[in-house]
């Protein structure tokens, strides 16, 4: 999508992603390597009565689903960061993941006016519509770009 394409109050939604115990243990082996994401037998004694995935891991995913459905062919240039991330709820091998965007604030900068500016909830929910993250971040888009490189 375009940058002109977004509009306050507009809500977005991604396909699924299935999550599956050896994503986790590799991702968790790899970046985050906590006992609960990692060790089956441990996990299952735990808190979480089983292995979760990484926060983390459910950041990149939503990132993923946004990059390739929406963001794709758009003007995105970045982003200075997040106001808040909060992971409400775990993952959990076997579960399918949406994003849900929601648009907060749609705007050009006062100092570069080729520079749109879009504040965005993201959550993210499983199957059963549970919420497992929820960001709010702010994507920078150049409109001033004459040719959209792709994602690939």
């Amino acid at each position: 999508m375009k940058f002109a394409d977004f509009h306050k109050d507009q809500v977005l939604r991604t396909r699924s992603y299935l999550i599956t115990e050896e994503e986790i243990i590799q991702f968790a082996k790899a970046y985050d390597p906590q006992w609960f994401h990692t060790n089956i037998a441990a996990a299952n004694e735990g808190p979480y009565q089983g292995l979760i995935a990484s926060g983390w891991m459910t950041c990149g995913i939503a990132m993923r689903l946004v990059a390739n459905e929406i963001l794709e062919g758009s003007e995105s240039n970045g982003s200075p960061g997040l106001a808040y991330l909060r992971w409400p709820a775990p993952v959990r091998p076997g579960d399918e993941l949406f994003v849900q965007t929601t648009v907060i604030d749609h705007r050009f900068s006062n100092s570069k006016p080729h520079i749109g500016i879009l504040k965005w909830r993201w959550q993210v929910f499983t199957q059963l519509n549970i919420e497992v993250l929820d960001l709010e971040a702010t994507s920078f888009f150049d409109t001033s770009m004459k040719t959209i490189p792709s994602n690939e």
